[in-house]
């Protein structure tokens, strides 16, 4: 569950009940000479005692989320304070094993800690104190770690953890990064956590966007506040979930009081979500803006229909039936040239607006120049989830990504931000992007955009006939593009030909390879009677879809449609 030290950890047992374990006959690493420490400075163990840092990211990357084998040794009765002793309380000591592997061992040898040495008649020891000894042989002979002869790591770490004035500086930097690593560090309550930003070197407040999650109990001068219902529950979901996890971060914006506030990934799953999804959270309007708005409402539906934790007391209003007011509007059409890159499997598509697609010309000229004069060392890059790079395509020339996933050095999943299309690659075809070329620089080229108006065929076969039929008339070509309606995940569109002004979306209606997606808005009144007259039409001539009558009545659910 955590690890508290380079010889503490808390272990979840069968019972689910937690324990402190302490490692067996090790000690961590110390400072020397403490009498001789700054006074006026506030020591970090983690940071400020060296090997520190090391042994508990030792520890970390080993046990975090691991079944672990605990074997206890001795238990250290508990101690009162002397003048130069503190008060310490019961300890349970024990052989913690993964795999096979002593990790007291492993730490030893590694030069992170130290074995403490006993009375002769003093029994209470490791069931493995031998092999600890000759670990530490082992990394006295070869100057490993707290051993070693060479200058100590130094960590600085900026703590910026309510300092507003950092905070705001940072925000921009953090907005533009998008997704960043981050390990968490503490968790203060089910939406609130401290993280550690490798990459940036830096603690920050984190804050959960999107949810209102029960506020836990405070001491507040001369009272303690009491918690809301379920704020314990939502705190430990969310330790058990994400303490000391490498997680991915997207930060929004920030507070007044310096906490930064956005949205956790970890293992492709949205916290936020699932504390709702669990009944540990409410959805809060300030997610109405959020490409994560969809499932929020989604998770928060089914959460209430099970009436549990905080939706406990949940009773559905009764709708009233109201007829909605459509407001008197035009439909804008606003055709703008674009250059149709990509058609994806579900038949979304990407394109450049032809506008700057001179400026785009222009940077991959210069930057390939760039690249020719200096190559990128095959190998030395190594790529992380959601990092924009450089990478080779089969036509041997090098194009802006942004890596997607790793499964290993040998596959890499990229996204080509200019063009919209997607590539498996091994490292070896990647390299850093240099900034002269960053998206600072020209942002990413590929918008996605969906058809509007349309159903997409759920059966696979009629999908892919629909995505072949685009393919053909439009992959790689210049089209006009007009924007209809804005939806969760992409704006929804028009697409004409730039010769014949032909609609696209209406010629896959024509041919029967989708069906018309019914809209009420009054302005789209026209172009719908005009898509459903084609409807017709196919269903008259038994297109495609239509080959076999109207398949609607009875097997729409078959074929992914809805009347």
């Amino acid at each position: 569950m955590q690890v508290l030290n380079a010889d503490a950890i808390v272990v979840k047992l069968n019972s689910g009940d937690y324990k402190t374990i302490h490692l067996s006959s090790i000690r961590p690493p110390r400072l020397e000479g403490e009498n001789t420490q700054d006074k006026n400075k506030k020591l970090r163990p983690l940071y400020d005692i060296p090997y520190m840092f090391e042994a508990r990211e030792f520890l970390r990357k080993k046990l975090i989320g691991k079944k672990v084998n605990v074997t206890v040794d001795y238990i250290r009765p508990a101690s009162p304070a002397t003048e130069t002793v503190p008060a310490f309380s019961e300890r349970t000591c024990a052989t913690v094993t993964i795999g096979g592997i002593n990790i007291a061992e492993a730490l030893v040898s590694k030069g992170l800690a130290t074995v403490i040495r006993y009375r002769q008649d003093d029994d209470q020891r490791s069931s493995h104190y031998d092999e600890l000894l000759a670990a530490e042989a082992r990394a006295i002979k070869n100057g490993k770690g707290l051993h070693s002869k060479k200058e100590v790591p130094i960590h600085r770490v900026a703590d910026i953890s309510g300092d507003t004035q950092k905070a705001k500086q940072f925000l921009p930097f953090l907005q533009r990064a998008g997704r960043s690593e981050a390990v968490v560090e503490y968790v203060f309550s089910g939406s609130r956590l401290k993280l550690y930003l490798p990459k940036e070197t830096c603690l920050i407040t984190f804050l959960l966007a999107g949810i209102e999650c029960p506020r836990g109990a405070r001491n507040l001068p001369g009272l303690v506040q009491e918690g809301e219902p379920f704020s314990e529950e939502a705190t430990l979901f969310t330790k058990e979930l994400v303490l000391q996890r490498e997680v991915e971060v997207e930060v929004e914006s920030m507070d007044k009081a310096g906490n930064f506030i956005g949205w956790l990934h970890m293992d492709g799953a949205n916290l936020s979500v699932l504390l709702v999804e669990h009944a540990l959270s409410k959805v809060h309007f300030t997610a109405e803006r959020s490409a994560y708005y969809k499932s929020l409402l989604s998770a928060e539906e089914a959460a209430k229909q099970k009436k549990e934790k905080v939706w406990a007391h949940y009773e559905e209003q009764p709708v009233e039936e109201v007829m909605p007011v459509l407001e008197e509007k035009e439909r804008s059409a606003s055709y703008k040239p674009v250059f149709v890159t990509e058609i994806t499997d579900d038949l979304h598509f990407y394109v450049q607006d032809v506008e700057t697609g001179t400026q785009l010309e222009k940077l991959m000229e210069n930057m390939r120049n760039d690249i020719s004069s200096h190559p990128p060392v095959e190998g030395s890059y190594a790529p992380r989830r959601g990092e924009f790079c450089i990478a080779k395509f089969v036509d041997g020339e090098w194009y802006r990504a942004r890596v997607e996933k790793v499964e290993s050095p040998a596959k890499v999943h990229v996204f080509y931000i200019d063009y919209g299309n997607r590539e498996i690659l091994p490292s070896t075809r990647l390299g850093t992007l240099p900034p002269a070329f960053s998206t600072r620089v020209l942002p990413a080229q590929a918008t996605e955009y969906a058809f509007a108006f349309i159903q997409v065929p759920q059966d696979e076969d009629a999908r892919t006939d629909a995505v072949d039929s685009v393919v053909r008339d439009i992959q790689n070509t210049q089209c006009l593009l007009n924007v209809e309606h804005l939806s969760a995940g992409c704006p929804h569109v028009t697409l004409q030909f730039a010769d014949s002004k032909g609609d696209v979306g209406l010629g896959l209606v024509k041919e029967g390879l989708v069906m018309v997606e019914v809209r009420k808005e009054k302005q789209f009144q026209k172009v719908i009677t005009e898509y459903l007259n084609a409807q017709e039409s196919a269903k008259s001539a038994r297109l495609n879809l239509w080959r076999y009558g109207d398949f609607r009545a009875d097997d729409a659910d078959e074929f992914g449609y809805s009347r």
